[in-house]
């Protein structure tokens, strides 16, 4: 039986052929909702599956990740960076796997899938620039702390913990330098890969040897 191509069906097909890439239905739904906004998702997700199952589109299942979808009907294989979550075509130029020389427990054959990871060229430059920084001792934290240098935060959390009595907690450090707890933690965290901080009790933390000499250097 022919499927039925209502307006929904004929949008979402228009906008995954437009976008050229392989789009989630969450993506898909973004895009289809700026000239139906009263679509839900929940009716871009059945009108995919049910596409897919007329096979005017291909689902693409990557281990572990959300289900992709991809206009392009013509057998491909596909190519996953696992840094970006980027997908693209692999052409394998025709080396194809020999069905017949393995076993196939009896199965009766209807296709198969090639599932090809790596990072792609975008990822690894940034990569490689950020080994770089780490070679020039200029490496940064996500939270912005230099793991090369001791910052004047890093400096104010060190003092703090030396004039503690003992180890102490991040909130009683926040409150004696004025940062805020995860601006703490995240000082704490660059100056225990120094080694001048050092963690004996639970959540507490205290300053080392090495530490208290970083503060008279």
């Amino acid at each position: 039986m022919q499927l039925r191509m209502t307006n929904q069906r004929e949008m979402i097909l228009r906008e995954l052929k437009k976008s050229k890439k392989h789009l989630t239905a969450d993506q898909l739904y973004e895009r289809v909702k700026k000239f139906m906004p009263r679509i839900s998702l929940a009716t871009v997700y059945r009108n995919l599956e049910i596409l897919s199952d007329a096979a005017m589109i291909r689902k693409l299942e990557i281990s572990g990740r959300q289900k992709r979808f991809d206009s392009e009907l013509e057998d491909h294989d596909h190519i996953y960076c696992v840094q970006c979550h980027r997908i693209e075509n692999l052409d394998i130029g025709g080396k194809e796997v020999d069905l017949g020389t393995i076993d196939t427990k009896g199965y009766e054959i209807t296709g198969r899938r090639l599932e090809v990871t790596g990072l792609c060229p975008r990822c690894q430059k940034k990569l490689i620039k950020s080994k770089e920084k780490v070679k020039k001792g200029d490496s940064s934290m996500g939270c912005g702390c230099k793991t090369g240098v001791l910052s004047d935060e890093q400096k104010q959390v060190l003092e703090a913990m030396d004039k503690c009595d003992g180890p102490c907690a991040s909130k009683d450090i926040a409150a004696a330098t004025g940062l805020e707890t995860k601006q703490v933690s995240c000082r704490i965290t660059a100056l225990k890969k120094k080694g001048y901080v050092e963690s004996p009790v639970r959540c507490k933390y205290g300053i080392t040897g090495e530490g208290k000499a970083a503060l008279k250097a």
